[in-house]
């Protein structure tokens, strides 16, 4: 009997390599995997659906699912979580504290990012700046022109001017006419060259371990998703994709203990991954809905109240229900 062939596209990370080179096989699957940056991936899937199984940005999900518009149901698989306190860059000549922000212009690729859904909710939870007391810059990071990849219906107190359409944000922020930066990504290498320019936190590592310890939340970008008529379709496929991932992650965090030879190429290794079990717990990078819970609250509630959600939508409803419960050894 055959296997159901599956596109499956995603990014390459450590926790989804052993899927594509072969070490994880998904039960009764045989995937076509590819291995795309976030921009094309998302805008894909978005725009025309090219995918059956592919890594969602979880704020372009959140927008679509709550207006009942989606053709993704999402997984309980986060494959990109990241601290957003080093995705928010200031003229450092202007801004000495966050506060400082309050009336001020920042640059952003698009509003709806979910790096930018944690960032402002960052501000305003933890320093009183609310997406209402700045003027939001929309333009590219490297390349002018960049358009939102879902449609928005956001507050009326909410500014947003385009960039010039010859001009980036980054060029935008090197040369003052914005006066911060706020991305996934950060600014163009021209303007990081600029003493004007840092981190809007001096330590964001210390400031983000901190946040965590407050309030247990580890910032969710991006989830796996299958499209709906393939899961209803094959009922049993959810849960394979799940088992799968999950054990894709653990052949990572697996080769990562092993020190005798690093699999990162980068120094002081062991040392950051025993800080981040010190700060986090041993499973720091958890899947599923339960260990996720008051991560995913988070977001929710920061994604609506920031407009870009119809409504709040409950957890219990973000993922596929054969989801909630996975088998484990």
């Amino acid at each position: 009997m055959s296997k159901l062939q599956l596109s499956i596209a995603m990014g390459d990370y450590d926790r989804t390599r052993a899927l594509f080179d072969g070490r994880v096989q998904i039960d009764g699957v045989d995937p076509v995997y590819m291995l795309l940056n976030p921009e094309e991936m998302f805008f894909r899937a978005m725009r025309s659906v090219d995918f059956d199984v592919t890594e969602l940005s979880f704020s372009s999900y959140l927008v679509k699912h709550s207006r009942g518009e989606c053709p993704y149901i999402a997984l309980p698989v986060f494959l990109s979580r990241a601290f957003r306190h080093t995705s928010i860059y200031v003229r450092k000549d202007r801004i000495g504290q966050p506060a400082d922000l309050k009336g001020k212009r920042i640059g952003l690729p698009e509003y709806q990012l979910t790096a930018n859904v944690w960032a402002r909710a960052i501000l305003e939870d933890d320093f009183g700046v609310r997406p209402s007391d700045v003027t939001w810059v929309r333009g590219g990071i490297e390349t002018p022109g960049r358009p939102e990849k879902v449609k928005l219906q956001l507050p009326s107190d909410i500014r947003i001017e385009q960039a010039p359409a010859d001009t980036t944000i980054s060029e935008m922020l090197d040369r003052g006419d914005i006066d911060g930066f706020m991305a996934p990504r950060p600014p163009s290498r021209a303007a990081l060259a600029n003493p004007n320019i840092g981190w809007l936190f001096d330590d964001p590592t210390a400031v983000a371990k901190d946040y965590f310890r407050r309030t247990g939340v580890f910032p969710i970008m991006h989830v796996a998703a299958i499209r709906k008529e393939l899961a209803d379709r094959h009922p049993w496929l959810p849960g394979a994709l799940v088992k799968a991932f999950t054990q894709s992650k653990a052949a990572a965090l697996q080769l990562l203990s092993d020190t005798s030879a690093t699999k990162v190429t980068l120094p002081f290794v062991e040392e950051q991954l025993q800080a981040a079990r010190e700060t986090m717990g041993e499973d720091f990078w958890s899947y599923g809905v339960g260990p996720a819970r008051r991560t995913l609250e988070a977001f929710v509630r920061a994604h609506h109240a920031q407009g870009l959600s119809s409504r709040e939508v409950p957890v219990e409803e973000l993922f596929h229900p054969a989801t909630y419960e996975t088998y484990s050894i």
